[in-house]
């Protein structure tokens, strides 16, 4: 378990297969256990492996911003991460280090912030409380990922880029 830069806050990453590391990260947040945690994926072609996409265009589309986007999940997830919803909140981070991290995991990792849940997520990695490795990328924007929900079609969380997701929602309207 690691905390690590993305383009909007610090996060931290786990192996997703391992129950005991996602353990430690709702234990580490003080986070109920019925909220899901999301996974980041180095390319569109590793979330294919993760989750059921009703339309490419609209995720590759959603996925060039720092957006998270979340998506029926497949076998291959597991249901701890989805707070036992059958879906999952995927994101493609382009911060350097998180790619570089993921790429050479060879496999998601988890994406959540590295914060107490419901206080202010680091933007530094001075600002992490947590005792766990933090591999240091600057100070990032501190503005979260908007998150949208592509099954119900709808805007879960405001952020870094809610305008853009709802011209894309209503653009692709009836389309997925």
């Amino acid at each position: 378990m690691i905390a690590y830069p993305t383009e909007t806050v610090y996060g931290i990453g786990a192996n997703i297969y391992s129950i005991r590391a996602i353990n430690k990260i709702f234990d580490l947040k003080k986070r109920q256990t019925d909220k899901p945690i999301s996974i980041a994926i180095s390319d569109f072609y590793m979330m294919e492996d993760f989750a059921f996409l009703p339309n490419r265009d609209v995720v590759r589309v959603l996925l060039s911003r720092p957006i998270t986007v979340i998506l029926k999940k497949k076998r291959s997830v597991p249901d701890i991460l989805t707070g036992r919803t059958g879906k999952i909140g995927m994101r493609l981070p382009e911060h350097p280090i998180a790619q570089d991290i993921i790429k050479k995991f060879g496999s998601p990792i988890t994406s959540t912030s590295a914060n107490i849940s419901g206080e202010e997520p680091p933007k530094c990695a001075e600002d992490i409380p947590f005792d766990i490795p933090v591999v240091n990328g600057g100070e990032v924007s501190g503005v979260p990922s908007t998150v949208v929900d592509l099954v119900d079609k709808k805007i879960i969380r405001d952020g870094m880029d809610d305008e853009f997701v709802k011209r894309v929602l209503k653009d692709f309207e009836g389309k997925m």
